[in-house]
């Protein structure tokens, strides 16, 4: 389902020229048509463009892409582009592949709310509209160019847990009152499904939310790590099916990061199990996933940790469906008695999981 129309590209356009030619050392700023992703996500607004400008005597142009803060929703009561511009600059020269930032504007007055700007990285993404298990590269790739993507993909999450976030300075996604853990966690995502859905109960997620309270687990003995929050090859750019960026940090957190590992079992799963379609010939399974992830962290993963999480995937990902069940509401696209708030894949393949055991024993594990 498209975002509606969020801001006028022409005067879009002319705000950007202006605030080109206005960044220091910047003069004769030119900026090409804008183009804004279709298959994007709802948690910001990104717009594509190609710009020139000239810096003292030196020409310079770049394709580049504007993260923007919504204006007119919010899937996150707390979203913030600018904690997202932080973590990013601090990954930068880790082994973790970002794009290159560009500039941070906090003035609203430019476009309306804070975005950044960074460079645009030439590959392909495995699409969420349409599914990447149903169309699109990966579906005409071979079994062996699949096998390479997935696994530079959790390779590049490794990467993600192996960052010493606390010489990165990245202890600002510390939770204010200092919280680490599972049960910050599961106090974070039960405020955020009660702010999501106040007046509707959403079932599929309050049945996983007693299987979390029963089967809490352990923190991890290593201590926390940087989560990415959003793990999944859907946020990640590929170029000859490596990983060359990891995109999307809204989700960002210090804490477990086997919570990232059933997060991108669960999207996989997703875009697979709950379409009814058999996942693609040469995906590893996600007990090769997560073999490979333990060898690449040096952490460990026992299978009942990673079906918690897994779990705790769906109990978050069927609010955030519950939450965009209300803007789509807002938008006058959806109505709330289409019943999208409780019926939708994530909720289904949320509740089919709990009935037939966790995970269900598949060819994916």
């Amino acid at each position: 389902m498209p975002i509606p129309a969020q801001r006028d590209p022409a005067e879009t356009r002319r705000r950007l020229v202006r605030w080109l030619a206005g960044r220091p050392g910047i003069t004769d700023a030119a900026v090409g048509e804008l183009e804004a992703p279709a298959a994007t996500g709802f948690s910001n607004e990104t717009v594509l463009f190609d710009a020139a400008w000239r810096e003292g005597d030196r020409p310079a142009q770049a394709r580049l892409v504007a993260r923007i803060q919504p204006r007119h929703h919010a899937v996150f009561p707390d979203l913030d582009v600018a904690r997202q511009y932080r973590v990013m600059a601090a990954l930068t020269g880790t082994d973790v592949p970002v794009p290159r930032l560009r500039w941070f504007e906090d003035d609203p007055a430019v476009l309306g709310t804070p975005f950044f700007v960074m460079d645009r990285v030439e590959g392909r993404i495995p699409s969420d509209t349409p599914p990447y298990s149903q169309e699109g590269f990966l579906v005409e790739a071979t079994p062996a160019e699949r096998e390479r993507l997935w696994c530079s993909g959790v390779d590049a999450l490794a990467a993600v847990h192996r960052v010493d976030w606390r010489a990165r300075r990245l202890d600002a996604l510390l939770r204010p009152d200092g919280r680490v853990g599972v049960d910050a966690e599961l106090a974070r995502w039960r405020a955020y499904l009660d702010w999501a859905s106040p007046e509707v109960p959403v079932p599929a997620a309050e049945a996983a939310w007693r299987w979390l309270l029963a089967h809490r687990p352990a923190d991890p003995p290593e201590g926390p790590a940087l989560c990415w929050g959003d793990a999944r090859i859907s946020n990640q750019v590929f170029a000859d099916f490596r990983c060359v960026a990891v995109l999307d940090w809204e989700m960002a957190t210090i804490g477990d990061p086997r919570m990232d590992l059933g997060w991108w079992i669960f999207l996989d799963r997703h875009f697979t199990e709950a379409l009814g379609v058999p996942r693609l010939e040469g995906m590893p399974s996600y007990a090769e996933t997560t073999a490979r992830w333990e060898a690449a962290t040096g952490r460990r993963a026992e299978p009942e940790v990673v079906r918690f999480w897994e779990v705790f995937a769906g109990f978050r990902f069927a609010a955030i469906m519950a939450r965009l069940a209300h803007l789509l509401a807002d938008w006058d696209v959806l109505p709330m008695e289409a019943g999208f708030a409780t019926d939708n894949p994530a909720g289904r393949l949320l509740a089919h999981t709990l009935e037939r055991g966790v995970p269900p024993r598949s060819d994916a594990w």
